[in-house]
C-alpha cells in the first residue's frame, strides 16, 4: 500500500490541523494505522493509532485530549485532527500502516512521506 500524507502548515499557538492520509493499492480496512511525528534532531515517535475498523484507538500522552484519530475505510483515508497546538507539537507528521495498531515503529512496513508542522509561539 502506498501512503500519502498532506495537511501539514504553519499555524500559531492554539490553532488546529488536519492532517490526511491517502491510501492507494491496497484497500485500507486491512491495516492497522497510525501517525508518528519527527522533530529535528530527536527521535520518530508514537502520536495516535486506529485499530482496522476504527474501534480503538491509542494516543501518546502528549497528544492526549487534543489530538483525534479517525479513517474512512471507504474513502481509503486516514485523518489527525490536532487542536490546542502547542510549539513543542512541531515536527515532520509520518502516517503508517501495519497488520495491527500499536505504538511501535516497528510494527508498521507502509510509511507515507510526511508532512510538516510548525506551530509558533
Amino acid at each position: 500500500v502506498q501512503l500519502q500524507a498532506s495537511g501539514g502548515g504553519l499555524v500559531q499557538a492554539g490553532g488546529s490541523l488536519r492532517l490526511s492520509c491517502a491510501a492507494s493499492g491496497r484497500t485500507l480496512s486491512a491495516y492497522g494505522m497510525a501517525w508518528f511525528r519527527q522533530a529535528p534532531g530527536k527521535e520518530r515517535e508514537f502520536v495516535a493509532a486506529i485499530a482496522r475498523r476504527g474501534g480503538s484507538t491509542i494516543y501518546h500522552d502528549s497528544v492526549k485530549g487534543r489530538f483525534t484519530i479517525s479513517r474512512d475505510n471507504a474513502k481509503n483515508m486516514v485523518y489527525l485532527q490536532m487542536n490546542s497546538l502547542k510549539p513543542e507539537d512541531t515536527a515532520v507528521y509520518y502516517c503508517a500502516g501495519g497488520t495491527v495498531a500499536t505504538a511501535l515503529k516497528l510494527d508498521y512496513s507502509y510509511w507515507g512521506q510526511g508532512t510538516q508542522v510548525t506551530v509558533s509561539s
